[in-house]
Formats: C-alpha cells, sequence, structure tokens
C-alpha cells in the first residue's frame, strides 16, 4: 500500500510526532509499504517528481533524539521559510490523496484536536485513529472529563479557569496540592503539581502561554499505569515508575529517567482486569476508533481515569509500542494492525 506518514505540524508537541514518524515510516517499509514522510507543516519537496513519485523516498532517519525544549509559535513559525503559517504545508494534500491511507503520526495540538481529521475527511482522504468529533472532544480536557462523569467512569474532581479569568484571585473547592494542565494540550507540556496559592498564579500564567484554558485537577495519589487499545483489544497496563518527581515531558522521551514495568508487579488480577474493562468502556463513551491509550492511577479506592489519548506516541520511548511487545506482537505488526483495523472500518461503514 501507499501510506503517507504525516508527523510534525504546529504543535508544542512537533518533536515528539516527528520520532514517531519516522520510527513508524521505517517501520511500515519493512513491512512492504511504500510509504514516506511528510512533515504536515513543512510539507514536501516533490524537486520535479509527481506526488505519487513521493512514495519512492523513504525520506526518514533514524529514531529522533527528542529535545527538551518546548516550542512555541514563533519558533515553529520560523522553521518556514516561505513565511507562511497554514498549518499545511506545500504538496502535503496532493501526496496524501495518492494514499491508500495516511497514518497520523500527529501529537497535541492541531494534530489531535480533529481538525487534520476533518480536513481529511472533506478531501475523502482515509486516514488512522478516530474521527474529527472523537479527536476534538478527547484533546480537551473538560469535555471528556465531564463525559466520563456522566458515564461513571471514576476521574478526578476538577475546575476550569480561562485566559480571561486571569491567573489570580482564585479559591478552590478542594485543597492542595493540585495538579494544573492547558485544557487542550498533551505530553505533560504545561503541567505542573501544584502546593498553594502563589504556586497556583504561576503555573496559570505559564499554562496560558500554551492554552486559553487551565483545567485544575484534585490530586489523587496512587500507582501510574497505562493501557493500549487497538482494534478493541486492550494489551497489558504498563506501570510507570519515576526515577525522581513526577512523568514530566523530560521523563516521558528522555532516556534514563524512568522505568517502565509491563506487565505490571504486583497488580492484583483483578484490578488488571478492571482497567482494562475502563480503558476500552472510555474508549467507547468518547467515541475514539481503531487505536488510542488511556492513563490511570489506582489506589485503595479504585481505578482512576486519568485521561485518554487519541494519538498514542509511536517513539522508542512510548508506552503503547512496548505493551504490545509484552504479548509478542512486535513494532511492524502494531502499526500494520492499526492500518487494517482503520481500513476495516473504512469498509464497514463504521468510521465516525
Amino acid at each position: 500500500m501507499k501510506i503517507a506518514v504525516l508527523a510534525g505540524g504546529r504543535s508544542t508537541e512537533r518533536n515528539v510526532s516527528i520520532s514517531s514518524g519516522y520510527r513508524i515510516t521505517n517501520a511500515l517499509r519493512a513491512q512492504g509499504h511504500q510509504a514516506t514522510f511528510i512533515d504536515l507543516f513543512l510539507g514536501y519537496d516533490l524537486q520535479g517528481k509527481t506526488p505519487a513519485q513521493a512514495y519512492d523516498d523513504a525520506n526518514t532517519s533514524a529514531d529522533l533524539k527528542i529535545s527538551d525544549a518546548i516550542l512555541t509559535d514563533a519558533d515553529i513559525n520560523a522553521l518556514r521559510t516561505d513565511g507562511s503559517t497554514q498549518l499545511f504545508g506545500p504538496n502535503v494534500l496532493a501526496i496524501c490523496q495518492e494514499a491508500d491511507i495516511v497514518f497520523l503520526a500527529l501529537h497535541g495540538g492541531d494534530g489531535e484536536n480533529g481538525k487534520v481529521q476533518a480536513y481529511l475527511d472533506l478531501n475523502n482522504i482515509k486516514y488512522t485513529g478516530s474521527g474529527s468529533t472523537a479527536s476534538g472532544i478527547t484533546m480537551n480536557k473538560v469535555y471528556s472529563k465531564e463525559i466520563m462523569l456522566q458515564r461513571g467512569i471514576k476521574t478526578a474532581a476538577y475546575v476550569e479557569i480561562t485566559r480571561d479569568e486571569g491567573a489570580t484571585g482564585h479559591t478552590l473547592p478542594f485543597g492542595y496540592p493540585v495538579v494544573v494542565k492547558p485544557t487542550s494540550g498533551g505530553s505533560s507540556v504545561g503541567t505542573h503539581i501544584v502546593h498553594d496559592a502563589q504556586e497556583l498564579e504561576d503555573s496559570l500564567t505559564d499554562v496560558f502561554r500554551f492554552d486559553n484554558s487551565a483545567i485544575i485537577e484534585e490530586f489523587i495519589t496512587g500507582r501510574e499505569f497505562s493501557l493500549g487499545v487497538v482494534n478493541g483489544h486492550a494489551f497489558p497496563a504498563i506501570e510507570i515508575l519515576v526515577h525522581d518527581g513526577w512523568y514530566d515531558f523530560e521523563h516521558k522521551f528522555q532516556a534514563g529517567h524512568t522505568d517502565f514495568v509491563t506487565p505490571p508487579d504486583n497488580l492484583d488480577d483483578a484490578v488488571h482486569d478492571e482497567m482494562k474493562r475502563v480503558a476500552v468502556e472510555t474508549m467507547k463513551v468518547l467515541g475514539l476508533q481503531n487505536y488510542g491509550r488511556v492513563d490511570f492511577l489506582t489506589n485503595d479506592d479504585g481505578v482512576w481515569v486519568i485521561e485518554a489519548n487519541n494519538l498514542p506516541g509511536m517513539t522508542p520511548l512510548s508506552l503503547l509500542p512496548q505493551e504490545a511487545e509484552a504479548e509478542n506482537v512486535p513494532y511492524g505488526e502494531l502499526v500494520e494492525s492499526i492500518v487494517n483495523g482503520k481500513l476495516k472500518l473504512y469498509a464497514d461503514g463504521m468510521t465516525n
């Protein structure tokens, strides 16, 4: 098959996405497909070739080392030599129209919030992952938490504070510590664990650099897990054991800061089964299709959903590939199963 791998884009998680995209492209090539890597924002220089001929070029490097730097809009705009800030770079749409399917290796921002998915839908281009509506709902932590709470999925209490309400003078309905995050973001960019009112003000000021809205959650203690679901199958949970601090951007994407255990040590089988059930149910109530990942905390009060991810990372340190390997599913088979699973949904008329 001809498969375009879309990565990069304009998100703060741009570098993580490129790492995922390189690895996915190389794996699909190894599986026998004509896969080509495309940077959504920077586009693709055809250099006199037709869009179809782009699939003869793997144009990837080895695994990308992910920088700790958090990219701003100005940083990303400076990468584009034509001065444009349009999300779709030169030749992206034309190359995607030649594909049998597009593998979305995008993370955060416009990659996960449904905008890219809607654009591809309008152009009758098939793609992996969930549709535009479910993607938008899942990317927005307020919307997704409201749905989960309404459907009986246990998740932390929260409040939302918008940029126009400012960073100061807020009284919370629960005590410190709390977790402060951008409402629409991922990879823990802009996320803070806050212990007092001054830290709350500082964290909100930081969040408003990335988003117009912040979500403040009651802090839940417990063991931290993640569990991927592919085509309705829940993989074994992976436990996240940070060496110090918490599972922030650096711990997620820099080697040597975190240990991952799958299947988890000393986890009661009934709790593990419940986590798998809740992961599948969370995907269902949010409308997620094809594949995703649900993050959890567990303690004596049960299984708590932190959040769902509609386009999980596929980097060398990402969680979903490690979980698949625990069930003897190699990386190449994992990405191919994602492609085939979504093509089946298209064939059955079941895409949303």
